[in-house]
C-alpha cells in the first residue's frame, strides 16, 4: 500500500484544521501524566480550547478549537509535555497501563522511559511518520494486539518476543537489549520506506517484517506466538501488589471535561491513559480511593464494568469532521441512555438496509463512525455503526467459522 501524500498526523507545532477548528495532538509516552501536567491539560482545555481533553486510541490526548497555537506550546513545554520540536509527532508508545503493579511477567515502565530517551536522541527518528506505533507489553497480552509497528512482548521475567508489523517475528530479547533493538528496527524501517512519503506503516512495506529482520542481522529462534486484540479495559477497584489501590475509569466517549481532569489532579497520584480511552489513577491509599469514586462517580466516570458506555467507541463526527454525514457521537450517546447498547456478543446477522439513529440496536462492542473511514476504530471484534447519506449502516464483524 502507498499512498501520494506525506504523512499529515497532527501534534501541537502542526496543527489539524478540523471543521470545527484547530486540533492539537499531544503525545504521552506510556500514558504517564503526572499531577501537575494533567492539570497544566485541563487549564489549557479550558482557557484555549473547546472545554475538554480527547483520549486518543493511543493513550494520548487531543485539543479542539485551539485558539492560540503559540501559547498552547509554551505551556506544554513548561508542563513537560513538549520535549523536542522534531521528534515530537513519533513518540507514540503505549505500554501495558498496570505494569509493574499489578501482575505481568516483566515490568515495562523502565522500557518507556528508555525507548523515549532514545527516540528523542536520534536525529534521523525525526523522520518516522506520526502513525508509527511502538508496544511494550508486559506479558499479560493487553497492548500487543493493537498492531504495532515495532514492539516487544515479554515471555519471562527477562525475556521478550519482538513484535514487527502488528506479528511476532520469532526474535526473542533480553531486557538490556530490547530498547536498542526495538530503535534498530525503527531505523530499519526508514531505510525500507526510503524516499517514499506514503508508506506510513511497516506493514505497508512488501514483507516489511521479514526485510527489517534481515537489516538486524538476527534470525529468528522461537515459535512465533499470536497475539489478538482482546480488551481488557482496567475498570473499577484494582488490588496493587503492594497493597495500594489503583482505579479504572472509563470516560464516555473519550471526552474527559477539563473540570473532572482538575479533580483528578488533584488527588495527586500518577495518572495513566489506556488506548480504550479510559484512564487508571494508582498508588492510591484504600480511603483516598473511597473518596475519588465518591468524587469522580457522579461527575461522569465510570468505574463500573459492566457500563454500556465501555462497549461504545466513536469518531469525531459532526461538528468535527467535514467528511461527516452527521453527529455520530450524540446519535452513540442517546443509543446508550435508551439502553439500545446491549450487552453480550455481536449478532452474527447481516442487517440488509439503513436505518435511523433511533433504529440503531446493537450487542457488544461498537464504533459509531460518520463516514466509511472510521476513524479511530479499535483493533478487535467490532460492529461497525456507519453514517450514509440515507441513515446508518451496521456492519457485523466476520463470522467465526
Amino acid at each position: 500500500m502507498t499512498r501520494r501524500a506525506p504523512d499529515s498526523c497532527p501534534g501541537v507545532l502542526r496543527l489539524h484544521e478540523a471543521a470545527d477548528g484547530p486540533l492539537a495532538r499531544i503525545r504521552v509516552p506510556g500514558g504517564r501524566l503526572e499531577p501537575a501536567q494533567l492539570q497544566a491539560l485541563a487549564e489549557a482545555a479550558h482557557d484555549l480550547a473547546d472545554g475538554n481533553i480527547e483520549l486518543t486510541s493511543r493513550g494520548n490526548v487531543q485539543l479542539r478549537r485551539v485558539s492560540d497555537a503559540a501559547a498552547l506550546t509554551d505551556r506544554l513545554v513548561a508542563a513537560g509535555l513538549l520535549p523536542s520540536t522534531t521528534h515530537e509527532r513519533v513518540r507514540n508508545i503505549i505500554a501495558s497501563p498496570l505494569s509493574g503493579r499489578i501482575g505481568g511477567l516483566a515490568d515495562v515502565r523502565p522500557l518507556v522511559r528508555a525507548l523515549d530517551t532514545g527516540l528523542l536522541a536520534a536525529p534521523r527518528l525525526a523522520d518516522l511518520p506520526g502513525r508509527v506505533l511502538f508496544t511494550l507489553d508486559d506479558g499479560r497480552g493487553d497492548v500487543s494486539g493493537l498492531g504495532p509497528d515495532v514492539g516487544v512482548h515479554a515471555v519471562g521475567a527477562d525475556e521478550f518476543a519482538l513484535l514487527l508489523a502488528g506479528g511476532d517475528s520469532g526474535l526473542r530479547l533480553s531486557a538490556a537489549d530490547a530498547v536498542d533493538v526495538v530503535l534498530a528496527a525503527a531505523q530499519a524501517f526508514l531505510d525500507l520506506r526510503g524516499a517514499d512519503p506514503g508508506r506510513w506503516r511497516l506493514h505497508e512495506i512488501e514483507h516489511g517484517a521479514e526485510r527489517v529482520i534481515d537489516r538486524l542481522g538476527s534470525a529468528p529462534s522461537a515459535d512465533e506466538l499470536e497475539f489478538p486484540a482482546t480488551p481488557d479495559i482496567p475498570i473499577g477497584w484494582l488490588e496493587q501488589d503492594d497493597g495500594s489501590v489503583a482505579l479504572g475509569m472509563g470516560v464516555r466517549l473519550g471526552s474527559l471535561p477539563a473540570r473532572t481532569a482538575e479533580f483528578l489532579a488533584a488527588v495527586e497520584r500518577p495518572v495513566f491513559l489506556t488506548p480504550w480511552r479510559s484512564l487508571v489513577v494508582t498508588d492510591l491509599p484504600e480511603w483516598t480511593a473511597e473518596q475519588v469514586v465518591r468524587v469522580l462517580a457522579p461527575m461522569g466516570l465510570i468505574f463500573d464494568a459492566d457500563s454500556p458506555w465501555l462497549l461504545v467507541s466513536a469518531c469525531a463526527g459532526q461538528p468535527g469532521c467535514a467528511k461527516s454525514h452527521t453527529d455520530v457521537r450524540a446519535d452513540a450517546a442517546d443509543a446508550v441512555g435508551a439502553g439500545r447498547v446491549l450487552p453480550g456478543p455481536a449478532d452474527p446477522l447481516d442487517l440488509p438496509r439503513t436505518m435511523s439513529a433511533a433504529e440503531v440496536a446493537v450487542a457488544g462492542r461498537q464504533h459509531w463512525s460518520g463516514c466509511d473511514r472510521r476513524c479511530g476504530r479499535p483493533q478487535g471484534e467490532v460492529t461497525d455503526i456507519v453514517a450514509t447519506s440515507e441513515g446508518y449502516r451496521v456492519d457485523r464483524p466476520p463470522r467465526v467459522p
